[in-house]
């Protein structure tokens, strides 16, 4: 499958999702959230985006393009993975 391929095609049938009541969910299999689950949870705060202007060679910038909607997101997502690799060297 080609980067960002099938991104825009969603196969869930938002109307009927839409018409249905809270009583007509079935949530018999998702676990209920106990206090022991709350204890190890950690609240994390988006990271704010600042917007900036770069120069990138033109193949880049097509790849992501080519992905679709969304592009700049996966860019960031790139640059933030290796920021994570250099952290642990």
């Amino acid at each position: 499958m080609a980067l960002g391929e099938g991104l825009d095609q969603s196969r869930t049938d938002w109307d009927r999702l839409d018409s249905m009541r809270d009583e007509d969910i079935d949530l018999s299999d998702i676990p209920e959230i106990t206090p022991e689950m709350w204890k190890h949870a950690v609240l994390v705060e988006p990271d704010t985006t600042q917007q900036v202007t770069l120069r990138v060679k033109r193949s880049v910038l097509e790849y992501f393009k080519a992905g679709g909607k969304g592009y700049q997101t996966r860019m960031n997502q790139v640059l933030e993975s290796y920021v994570r690799a250099q952290r642990t060297k």
